[in-house]
């Protein structure tokens, strides 16, 4: 496995790691009503969306080089 296509599938795992986050902190959410966990889930999607946006804009770049 090239360090690219590792590069990438990290990428991915994150993206699927932060989903689970995201899911987990709303459940609890649901649950306590801790505003804590509101964050947790607000955060773990901007850094789902993050990882994505920076996957693809990755994934551009080396078609380039």
């Amino acid at each position: 496995m090239s360090l690219k296509a590792f590069h990438l599938f990290f990428i991915a795992v994150s993206v699927i790691l932060s989903a689970f986050m995201t899911a987990w902190s709303v459940n609890q959410y649901q649950a306590a009503h801790d505003s804590a966990y509101a964050l947790g889930a607000v955060l773990s999607i901007a850094c789902g969306v993050v990882l994505a946006v920076y996957g693809t804009m990755f994934q551009r770049k080396m078609r380039r080089l």
